[in-house]
């Protein structure tokens, strides 16, 4: 792995004539080979890819350990130097808006390819045969969270409380307080800020060294998953999955390529930029893995570090193209799946539940699959003990949804920055079209 490549791993500093040249960077070709190995691990000795668990739990672990401060870090260096705080509230409207027609799109391309393509035709399950043990952990989560238990979730109980849980949200909140509070203090606050410059430059360089790891976590994440799952539940499931990944690859590369092409980018371009944290997430099954990574690697591409301070840590929580899509594709599944017959009001219906339980999708324990029951629930004509349906294969599943939340964020993160011009296209040229690069 490269380890003089510092200001691709995040490490904030000027460039240097005296720097020693960068060579080649083959980190996303490493964690290529990591999840080839760990697939041919998992086949061979099952076992042993169970035990290779730990491998890719830890690394994530350490990740979301750094992610709160830097998150932090960011978004009040970046609001304190903007000093204009209405162009601050301008740009998170902006972020809202762009995140909330994005994910209705998504919601509706899913629910498009599931009366398309009804994956779950013919599979003529049985409620009472269903195990609904596999998703108890789930269903009670989800009846446990309501709009105003969200709310007060993004309030954390105390300045230290933000930084426990590693929810992006409760962090941003803080970092906002306080950023707003620096910008107006003015000259007053430049030591602060100049002291979270230095703080935020030592947990990009903790990233960097553990970045350098991230092989070894794709590894075990998948020797587990291919281990512990099996062959058979693609096999069972394969149109199902199907769907899923086609419809979050024709998301990505027509949806988000042609809000890409019309601000200006290049989408082919943008996903050579990130192609090692694409290749991370692939590995881990986690798109937080890659957060910090993505952050710097957009600020090292042109946008201004307050425009992504604010939308990236955002758009982690409201901005999950690739997991809308599953949503919608999983509910229309479980429905075809048990014979239920959904008219267009009731899928209507479900859209519209869907709007606003997506949105808590990073506030409870089990991310998307918690809000799909919780979905379920709401609508009172899907039992929410369908999801032992897709259990056994929601892991495999959950890269697509990844890598679509992330190639997502950092498509809305350029667009913001180009709407506000805090786009620099010198710094970012290779993302542009036409720039005869790339």
């Amino acid at each position: 792995f490269d380890v003089t490549a510092s200001s691709r791993l995040g490490v904030a500093m000027d460039p240097s004539p005296a720097v020693t040249p960068r060579r080649k960077d083959t980190l996303y070709l490493q964690v290529l080979a990591a999840v080839g190995l760990g697939i041919a691990i998992a086949c061979v000795s099952p076992s042993l890819g169970v035990a290779l668990k730990p491998l890719g739990d830890l690394f994530i672990k350490v990740v979301r350990m750094l992610i709160a401060p830097i998150i932090f870090c960011t978004v009040v260096i970046g609001l304190a130097g903007m000093g204009d705080l209405k162009r601050a509230g301008r740009v998170g409207l902006k972020a809202l808006v762009y995140f909330e027609v994005m994910t209705t799109v998504a919601l509706l391309i899913g629910l498009a390819v599931a009366n398309g393509f009804t994956p779950g035709l013919g599979v003529h399950a049985k409620v009472a045969e269903l195990d609904a043990s596999q998703v108890s952990a789930y269903a009670s989560a989800a009846h446990s969270l309501t709009f105003l238990d969200f709310v007060s979730h993004i309030v954390p109980s105390s300045f230290a409380g933000a930084f426990v849980d590693g929810d992006p949200l409760p962090v941003l909140f803080l970092a906002i307080l306080v950023g707003v509070t620096l910008a107006l203090m003015g000259k007053a606050a430049e030591p602060v800020v100049e002291g979270l410059h230095a703080v935020l430059r030592v947990f990009f360089g903790v990233m960097g060294l553990v970045t350098r790891v991230a092989p070894l976590a794709a590894l075990g994440a998948i020797a587990f998953t291919v281990a512990k799952f099996g062959p058979k539940s693609l096999l069972s499931l394969g149109a199902f999955m199907a769907c899923v990944y086609l419809t979050c690859l024709a998301f990505v590369f027509l949806g988000l390529g042609l809000v890409a092409r019309l601000a200006g980018f290049s989408l082919w371009k943008i996903l050579k930029s990130i192609r090692d944290e694409i290749f991370i997430v692939l590995g881990t099954s986690s798109s937080e893995s890659a957060l910090p990574g993505l952050m710097q690697r957009l600020v090292d591409s042109g946008c201004s570090r307050e425009i992504v301070g604010i939308v990236v840590p955002a758009g982690y929580s409201f901005n999950l193209d690739g997991t809308c899509i599953y949503l919608t594709l999983a509910s229309l599944f479980v429905s075809q799946a048990l014979d239920i017959h959904l008219s267009l009001a009731d899928q209507l219906e479900i859209l519209g539940i869907l709007l606003l339980t997506s949105k808590g999708a990073a506030a409870v324990t089990g991310g998307g699959f918690s809000t799909l029951a919780a979905t379920l629930a709401a609508t009172g004509k899907l039992p929410v003990a369908g999801l032992a349906l897709i259990l056994g294969v929601d892991r495999f599943m959950s890269e697509a949804r990844a890598i679509t939340n992330l190639i997502g964020n950092a498509v809305a993160a350029l667009v913001v920055a180009r709407w506000e011009r805090s786009f620099d296209p010198e710094k970012g040229r290779a993302l542009l079209i036409g720039n005869g690069r790339g």
